[in-house]
């Protein structure tokens, strides 16, 4: 018994004390250490905490401050808001409960800008950043917003062919002349105007504005003024006034004849004379292209007068937009202006693209697709035509030099009304006159010419097939397309690469258009949000929209 108590025992001077007492002594004082360097950690965790709600709720307050600066300084900067700038900013600032957190606001304007500048300010009211010695933590805010119209130069390139009659024109011009009145308001900047093209299959030009290029083949019809345009002429950003560009013919290029063997009185209302109904080139007034123009009450008279007929050409209007739109055209306008014929507040117009201040706009719409369409071929459009007519009966007579019958070798004249060939010209005895082919078009049928005049005369005996032939080449000869769609397609997206590259902003609308019409014309938008896929009365929309997006409202600080 006494040998295990003094196992339980161990020496400490000169007595003796419980081993599970000295232990328990030392773990009282080790507890005393590790609790204070806990309660250090505590603090300062607590004081990271605190820090991090101070910070959160700086960036809480300094983002719903700048938020609601840039909101007040963008809607009071607006120039359709008819409110004082200042006390729309106070206003934002009300609603959103922080009025007293505004500690300026600045607003510039003048006839065609407003600019709006705010600053605020706000104690976060921190709790815990002061332990690490910082006394205040405020949150601030600045915003500049302006809204700034300079020189607006649009172009409205309006499809006005056969598809767009009825309810979608009148749709078309509801909406047009809506835009007219919006962007013509909005800062009413001296030099900003607007253009209208009217398109179909081809643009006519107008007498004025023809007249400034090099047309070739003059027909001399009144008020049809189109241009055969060369393909080469949309491998290139702009369109020489030296260039010789040849007039389309006014000719009735598709209507029947009476192909029999037998003659066809050239002034057969059936089979010979022209049909102009189906030409190229209308003579509609109300159809040519309106010259750049600010009065409004002007363009929208010009714009309800449109008349709906034709094929389509869009690769056409495009083109003839990015013309009136180019520098290249200064000349031509100082003109317009010396002759009285544009406003002479558009000096310097077309205006450069990279002049910040310029705003160039080409608005394009069509309901359709391309369609091909016939042309007359070159060196049949003017100059003498091989027919002669005789003044005393009127019947014609046709110089072959070649492809006559071999009974005819030494008889270069063919006689439709006789059947017959003979030496020299059909004359009745009131003599005779060589016709320029613009007369042969103004009076004849293409078919009937090509039938009468080449079929019949060189097809050997009558009823052989080589007289078919023979009027199929004739056809072919002086009848050409202007290029397959897919041609036209290409031409139409060179033209937008174009005008997107020199700066023209391109918005396009397709109005109730087939899927190949909406591509192309979302291709040339300058991006999707410039593209609008319309129908009915969402014309309107797409038009109000284009307004408000050319009024260019920004953010500037």
């Amino acid at each position: 018994m006494q040998t295990k108590q003094r196992a339980k025992l161990k020496f400490r001077g000169k007595g003796l004390v419980p081993i599970g007492a000295a232990l328990r002594r030392f773990g009282r004082q080790d507890d005393g250490a590790l609790m204070i360097f806990g309660l250090v950690l505590f603090m300062l965790m607590a004081m990271m905490g605190g820090l991090a709600v101070d910070l959160m709720r700086y960036e809480s307050l300094r983002t719903t401050l700048q938020n609601t600066l840039d909101r007040s300084t963008l809607a009071a900067a607006s120039l359709n808001n008819r409110l004082n700038a200042t006390a729309v900013v106070y206003d934002y600032f009300d609603k959103a409960g922080m009025r007293g957190y505004l500690t300026n606001v600045t607003v510039t304007e003048s006839l065609n800008f407003r600019e709006v500048t705010a600053d605020a300010r706000a104690n976060t009211e921190p709790m815990f950043v002061h332990l690490v010695g910082i006394d205040s933590l405020d949150a601030s805010g600045h915003s500049k917003a302006e809204q700034r119209v300079g020189a607006v130069e649009v172009v409205l390139a309006l499809d006005i062919s056969g598809s767009m009659s009825g309810a979608k024109i009148a749709n078309l011009k509801t909406a047009a002349m809506e835009f007219v009145d919006t962007v013509l308001s909005v800062g009413n900047d001296e030099q900003s105007s607007i253009t209208v093209v009217p398109y179909n299959a081809q643009v006519n030009l107008g007498p004025t504005l023809i007249a400034q290029y090099n047309a070739t083949d003059p027909h001399g019809v009144a008020d049809v003024n189109c241009i055969d345009m060369p393909g080469s002429a949309y491998a290139m950003a702009t369109l020489s006034p030296t260039d010789p560009l040849p007039m389309t013919a006014y000719a009735d290029l598709y209507g029947s004849t009476n192909r029999v063997n037998s003659y066809v009185s050239p002034t057969s209302a059936s089979y010979a004379v022209p049909n102009f109904s189906s030409s190229e080139c209308k003579p509609l007034t109300v159809n040519i292209v309106r010259l750049p123009a600010r009065d409004n009450a002007t363009i929208k008279a010009n714009i309800n007068g449109m008349v709906a007929a034709g094929r389509t050409s869009i690769m056409m209007g495009m083109k003839w937009g990015v013309t009136l739109l180019d520098v290249a055209a200064r000349p031509m306008f100082a003109q317009f202006i010396t002759d009285g014929v544009i406003p002479a507040t558009l000096v310097d117009q077309p205006l450069d693209a990279a002049d910040r201040s310029t705003l160039k706009v080409i608005v394009l719409m069509t309901d359709g697709e391309h369609v091909s369409h016939n042309l007359i071929t070159t060196g049949y459009r003017s100059g003498l035509s091989p027919i002669y007519l005789s003044t005393g009966d009127g019947n014609y007579s046709v110089h072959h030099t070649s492809g006559r019958p071999a009974a005819a070798l030494t008889n270069e004249y063919w006689v439709p009304h006789l059947g017959t060939w003979q030496a020299s010209p059909w004359n009745s005895g009131a003599g005779v006159v060589q016709r320029d082919w613009t007369a042969i078009w103004a009076n004849l049928k293409l078919t009937y010419v090509a039938w009468q005049f080449y079929g019949r005369a060189l097809g050997l005996t009558s009823g052989s097939p080589l007289q078919t032939t023979i009027y199929n080449s004739t056809i072919a000869a002086m009848r050409v397309t202007n290029g397959s769609v897919s041609t036209m397609d290409n031409q139409l997206q060179q033209t937008c690469a174009f005008a997107k590259a020199s700066g023209v902003i391109v918005y396009g609308i397709a109005f109730e258009a087939p899927t190949t019409g909406q591509t192309q014309i979302r291709n040339c938008a300058s991006s999707t949000a410039h593209y609008f896929n319309a129908s009915g009365l969402q014309i309107q929309t797409a038009f109000q929209e284009i307004a408000a997006n050319i009024s260019q409202l920004r953010l500037t600080q």
